[in-house]
């Protein structure tokens, strides 16, 4: 849950709308379910964004692009990096 005012995906705009939708086509498969189901169909850190979409869709690309089953890492170790930032960070995502 962000601590910021979100936009819903239901009162998404036509650009908002297609920035979400153009930072999680990016994405490999498997992570197009989330882990925890959300209320509004975002996750907090996507929703966190939705107030500035082309931030959001910059954000979250380079991510997608990272992740891209072309390369040579594997989502454990996807998963196994993302967990040691996030401790390091002390980020509760």
């Amino acid at each position: 849950m962000a601590w910021i005012r979100t936009i819903p995906l239901e009162e998404a705009d036509e650009k908002l709308r297609r920035m979400l939708e153009a930072q999680r086509a990016l994405y490999p498969i498997e992570y197009a379910t989330p882990v925890q189901p959300v209320d509004d169909g975002a996750p907090g850190i996507v929703a966190s964004h939705t107030l500035i979409p082309d931030a959001l869709y910059h954000a979250f690309s380079t991510f997608g692009v990272l992740m891209s089953p072309d390369l040579p890492l594997q989502r454990r170790q996807h998963e196994m990096i993302a967990t040691m930032v996030s401790a390091t960070n002390r980020c509760h995502y």
